[in-house]
């Protein structure tokens, strides 16, 4: 299953648009990326950039540090499911 990214239209409107563009044409990356009119986290529209990555609420005070944050939190979900447990 591809992770998720999702986004406030609000938010993108107002900060996070370059952020769904780059996730969107990253082609090392493999996520879905979608945007929705709200995510539930009114206030936070307003104030700074945000996503939800697989449903965790990832924040940041610029567009570039948010990117920055959705790839680390990308990656470190995939190390997590690539992990080989023993029997």
């Amino acid at each position: 299953m591809k992770p998720l990214v999702e986004f406030c239209a609000s938010n993108v409107s107002s900060y996070t648009q370059s952020v769904v563009d780059a996730l969107e044409n990253d082609p090392q990356l493999d996520v879905d990326v979608l945007e929705y009119g709200c995510l539930g986290y009114c206030g936070e529209c307003y104030m700074q950039p945000f996503a939800l990555v697989n449903g965790n609420l990832v924040q940041a005070q610029t567009p570039d540090e948010l990117l920055a944050k959705i790839k680390s939190k990308l990656r470190e979900e995939d190390d997590l499911m690539n992990i080989d447990f023993p029997l």
